[in-house]
């Protein structure tokens, strides 16, 4: 049975997106099945794995709604044994469309059912916000959340908590934080050396010992809508975050 994985974090470019990308390109070297989710409308995970999203038919939108199986929407991607359910910008719709929906915050759940024996790790691209989409991916098994190594990075983590201890609460007490995962960190910065500190400090366990630096290869390969390759090579020499 697939391990269903959040990447979560509602301030915009602390790195949702190149995690999510490339940490299902590195399972995939590892030959682990996977299945990446884009739940997010700006569908910068999908044109990252070389998925044309002007020609989705049926993409996160069809499957959060109930209109189409996640089957259906299912496309290979162009890293090795990595699958993809695209998002196209028709996805800013959703939450208006969940408003009245039973149980519409396990929509996302339940449609996943069908398909989530045939992967090891299904992992979801989270938009950046707390909004329905987002809270649908929080009722999964659990959730990764990337802090950039910046001041402002930090502001938002506590609301984000706070809001991971709610769902808990109210929606699936089983909800699991696998870690805090540095990112975007440049040592020669003292003010990234200082931000790992205050959350290694405060977070003690819960911080993923990797830390994700700063690389033009990252960049270049969201430009060719590509996985990093330094990215898999790594994952070939290491497992780089253990679940």
């Amino acid at each position: 049975m697939g391990k269903i994985i959040a990447i979560a974090n509602q301030k915009g470019g602390v790195g949702k997106t190149t995690t999510s990308v490339n940490l299902a390109a590195s399972l995939g070297v590892l030959e682990k099945k996977v299945l990446l989710i884009d739940a997010d409308p700006q569908a910068n995970a999908s044109s990252g794995l070389g998925i044309d999203i002007e020609n989705i038919a049926v993409g996160t939108y069809q499957i959060v709604e109930h209109s189409n199986r996640p089957e259906e929407a299912i496309i290979k991607s162009s890293a090795p044994n990595v699958d993809v359910i695209p998002a196209h910008i028709d996805l800013v719709a959703i939450e208006i469309e969940l408003v009245d929906k039973e149980n519409r915050e396990y929509m996302l759940k339940q449609a996943l059912e069908s398909v989530k024996d045939n992967y090891d790790y299904i992992l979801i691209d989270c938009a950046p916000s707390l909004g329905l989409l987002t809270l649908n991916a929080l009722t999964a098994d659990s959730v990764i959340i990337p802090i950039q190594c910046e001041y402002y990075a930090l502001e938002g983590l506590g609301k984000l908590l706070n809001t991971i201890k709610s769902v808990q609460k109210i929606h699936n007490p089983e909800l699991d934080i696998e870690g805090l995962l540095l990112t975007m960190f440049d040592s020669r910065l003292r003010l990234s050396n200082q931000v790992v500190e205050e959350v290694q400090k405060h977070f003690n366990d819960m911080v993923f010992n990797t830390i994700i630096q700063r690389n033009v290869k990252l960049s270049e390969a969201q430009v060719m809508g590509k996985a990093s390759l330094i990215m898999m090579q790594q994952a070939r020499e290491q497992q780089i975050i253990c679940f």
